[in-house]
This record gives C-alpha cells, structure tokens and sequence, in this order.
C-alpha cells in the first residue's frame, strides 16, 4: 500500500452495530465466558496461561471437544487476561479474578470496541508466529528456541501481515475494487510477491506466491475467529498436493478453491484504527460532517465521486439549505491551485440542494469565479430572467471547468472527449482561450495539446499556451 497517495474513504457502519458484530465474534464471546467462570480454584503459570490441568474444565465451560479443544481454550483465556477481562491476583500464587474491564463489556459502544481492539492486537501477533509443531522442533536442548533454524524473522512477519492487510483494506474501500468485496487469496498474495512492472511471472516468483498463500491460509484462519475477516480456506485437496507440485495462480473459474478472503465491516473497522494509530491519514465518509464547508470542498477533491457524494450528502442533511448553500459558495471561492477543483466539488454539492437556495445563486451571478456556475445551477433548475453570460465568463469558465477535472481525474478518457468537442466546436477557441485571466490557463492548454488526438489542433494548443505563460511572466 502506498504511503504517498491519500486512501479513499471507508463507510463505516454505526458503532453500536459494530460493538455488537464485536460481542458476537467467537474468541470475545468465549474470552468472556473465561472471565466469569474464573473462581477461586483457578490457576495460571507463570506465564499467566491457564495450568495444563485446567484446560479441559476451561473447554468443557466454552463447549469445546476434539484435539483443538485446549488450544482454542487456551487462545481464550490469552485474550481474556491480555484486554484485561481477567487479572492476576498474585503471580507466585498464581491466581486469578475477573478484571475491572469486564465492565466494559457492557458498557458503551465505544468500551466494547476498545476491548475488541486490543483482543484483535493479541490475534495478530498469534497469526505472525510460527505454527506449534515448528516451534517445537526449534527448541533446543535448553528449551529455548532456535530462531536461526526457523527461518522467522518476527518483525519481517509482522510487516508482511500489515502489508497484505493493508492492501486487503485499500482493495475493500477503492471504488474500482472487487464489488462484493471479497479477494482471491493468489491475488492478495501476488500483490506482496510479483513487482508492478513485472510482465510474466518466472516460476521461482510464482513459488514465492504458493508459500505465501500457505502463510496467509494459516493466518487468515486464525483471525477469522476475532471477527476481522470473513474466509473461505483453501481447498484441502490442492494443499495436499503442494509437496509434488507448487500451487500457482489459475483462471478465474477455479481461483476459489485457492481462498477467498473479505474484511468484515467490524475488519474495516478495526484496520482503520490500526492506520489512525500508526499516522497515516485514513479518512472515512461522515468525518467532515460537522466541518464547514471550506474543509468539505477540499476534503472531498481527492474523494472517489460515490464518496464524495455520501460525505456531501451527510454535511447537507445537518445545515439549512439555503445557508448550505452560501457557505458552500464562499468556501468555493479562490485563485490557488486547488480552486478549480473546490468550485466541481461545490457545483456537484449544489446539485444535491432544492430549489430553495435559488437566492444564494442569484447573489453571485455577478461574481467572476461562480457567475458562471450559478447560471448553469439556475438554467437547469427552468430559472427565469437568468442574465445571460459574458464571452470572456464563458471562456473562464471552460478553463476552470478543465483544470478541475484535470486535478480531478488526469488525463482520462472523458476529458479527452470534452476537449475535442471544444476544439471542434469552437473554431477560434485556441485564438481566444490564451487571453483568459484564469491561473490555470496556460496548463489548460497545455493539456488539450497533449490530450487532442489531430496534431495540427494539438499544436494550436501548444501555441496557446505558450501566449499564455508569456502574458502571465512565466
């Protein structure tokens, strides 16, 4: 996941739903039934892990059975004493009470997702340690464990698992990511593996993609039961296999059957708080709601359109329209860089007002940055007596218009359209365009020489735009 270009907004859902997808997921649920049964015969080692002897009490009280029973119950009782749903009494005793944060549990939304929060830092550091039989065949004859022999490098392991989870999240919340959510585990493998700029994978890159999916099948089984990730795991019969040939990325009619992995809303929940604590900038749509608008309209200028719309959507539903609408229009205001793109994000916006802020049009009809968006918001709406505008506002207006949707989408196809239709349709526009008294006017057309597939009108363009930057000194 890059660290240079802004993430779009998560929709979140609300905090009270989300505590209780919190209070639902299997390894909270059994963690506190621990913390409750805990009574004066319990007893913990050194560590503070449940004594052997416990442990089938303690999977008996969690309606455990199998081979799996005192492990999970251990894992239980690991979170319980980590979010301090239980407490050591006294180390050399090694006993134990419910902890203070029991509470919590039955507090506010706020409260239960702060536990979760810290069940699901414990998960993590479980999901990037080796499984228990390498552990065991590490082990030296002093009992300690040979790290050299394991091949681990924990904080290696633990960057990787926030790298794929962070690409898990970016691939969850951009627009242009799987519909449903849910990702292939050969692509999210491949996305830490194979280099962006690399053609066909070579075979050794392909095996460095099959043991990476091994890893994250053992990992995503493992945070499955804290409630971050919904997983389907990879077929048994492929992984039976992989000793006689690498698992490798197939076509798209059997990728199931090598995973599939998909971030619960209480996962995307949780990795946002992860991406706010560690400083990176992980918005979500709702945050600038209670904001003006001067921070909406520059805000939202990175925001994919769906976003920027429900973001806008929720300022609108807290503010009186026609005062919406003012504030909007004096948050749009501006010669710098980032004007152009404010005044598409406050035209998108005002589209979403009624009628009633007729008014607030009207009073900038006569102002050279939004005369001439607040009479296309009027003809739209079948506004009378709506004062025609001037050549030079029309032409002003074509150089904003571009230069917002450049800020806004580079050179897209879209982009490409309009500047063809202009050039088509208006024979002089090039003659005319470099007079505008725009800032941007010059890189505007510059972009339409890039951007116009005839060369003889590209070149035009260019010519433009070198009469601009002359008459602006540049």
């Amino acid at each position: 996941m890059s660290d240079s270009s802004p993430l779009p907004p998560v929709r979140l859902h609300p905090e009270a739903e989300l505590a209780r997808d919190a209070l639902s997921t299997p390894l909270l649920t059994r963690a506190a039934r621990l913390a409750r049964w805990v009574g004066e015969d319990t007893r913990v080692d050194a560590g503070g892990g449940l004594v052997e002897e416990q442990l089938p009490a303690a999977a008996s009280e969690l309606g455990l059975s199998g081979d799996d029973a005192a492990a999970c119950a251990s894992e239980a009782w690991r979170v319980a004493l980590d979010t301090g749903l239980v407490e050591i009494l006294d180390e050399e005793e090694g006993t134990v009470t419910a902890g203070a944060d029991l509470a919590l549990l039955t507090g506010s939304p706020q409260d239960v997702l702060g536990v979760w929060l810290t069940a699901l830092e414990t998960v993590l550091a479980d999901a990037s340690v080796p499984d228990l039989d390498d552990l065991v065949d590490a082990l030296d004859e002093g009992g300690e464990v040979d790290l050299t022999s394991l091949d681990w490098d924990p904080q290696a392991e633990q960057e990787f698992l926030d790298g794929v989870l962070g690409n898990l999240y970016l691939l969850t919340v951009s627009e242009d990511g799987p519909g449903d959510g849910t990702v292939p585990l050969p692509a999210l493998a491949a996305s830490m593996i194979v280099p962006s700029d690399m053609g066909e994978p070579t075979n050794d890159v392909l095996e460095q993609v099959s043991d990476a999916m091994m890893r994250l099948d053992d990992q995503f089984r493992i945070l499955e039961p804290i409630g971050l990730v919904a997983y389907r795991p990879v077929d048994e019969a492929l992984m039976a296999d992989a000793d006689e040939e690498p698992a490798a990325v197939v076509d798209e009619t059997d990728v199931s059957r090598y995973g599939m992995v998909r971030l619960t809303p209480l996962g995307l929940y949780g990795l946002r708080s992860r991406l706010l604590e560690a400083g990176i900038a992980a918005p979500a749509v709702g945050d600038l709601a209670d904001k003006g608008a001067d921070a909406l309209l520059d805000g939202t200028a990175v925001f994919p359109p769906s976003a920027a719309q429900a973001e806008t959507e929720q300022w609108l539903a807290r503010r009186e329209p026609l005062a919406a609408a003012r504030e909007l229009l004096g948050a749009a205001r501006g010669a710098d860089q980032g004007a152009p793109l404010r005044r598409l994000r406050c035209q998108q916006a005002l589209s979403l007002v009624g009628t009633v802020a007729e008014p607030a049009l009207r009073e900038v009809l006569d102002d050279p940055e939004l005369g001439g968006l607040a009479r296309v918001w009027l003809v739209e709406r079948g506004f009378e007596d709506v004062p025609a505008p001037s050549q030079d506002m029309v032409f002003w207006l074509t150089v904003d218009t571009i230069a917002a949707q450049l800020a806004a989408e580079g050179n897209s196809e879209e982009l490409q359209g309009l500047v063809e239709g202009l050039a088509q349709q208006h024979g002089g526009f090039f003659a005319a365009a470099w007079r505008v008294d725009h800032p941007a006017t010059a890189d505007v057309l510059e972009a339409m020489g890039r951007l116009h597939p005839d060369k003889k009108v590209a070149k035009e363009a260019r010519k433009a735009a070198f009469k601009a930057r002359s008459q602006q000194g540049g």
